[in-house]
């Protein structure tokens, strides 16, 4: 199992200054699974986490252009943004959903 994460959605505006098509926000999902069992009796268990986040003002010296931006440098940027602990408590949180959805702690539904 690894997270994967992945960009939804990027916010920009058409000038900051002297920049043009700056991007200020990322929105991003990271998402595991983990299947269990084979053929038609496999189950997938899936974990999911949907954010976004704002960016920090676009510096000229580093800046990227929106039509220049790839998914490596969007998910980079709101990892940083997130946090090493936060990504960390994310993936952990993806990682009990899986948890959770294979072994219930909670039952819904009739028992009927």
């Amino acid at each position: 199992m690894a997270v994967t994460w992945d960009v939804v959605s990027l916010d920009a505006t058409k000038a900051v200054g002297s920049l043009a098509d700056v991007i200020t926000t990322v929105h991003w999902t990271a998402s595991d699974s983990e299947t269990v069992g084979s053929g038609d009796s496999a189950v997938v268990h899936t974990g999911s986490s949907y954010g976004s986040v704002g960016l920090a003002a676009a510096d000229s010296s580093s800046f990227t252009a929106y039509a220049s931006v790839t998914k490596a440098n969007a998910v980079a940027w709101a990892k940083a943004v997130l946090g090493t602990d936060e990504v960390t408590a994310i993936e952990t949180g993806i990682a009990a959903q899986i948890t959770e959805s294979k072994t219930p702690t909670v039952t819904a539904g009739v028992p009927w």
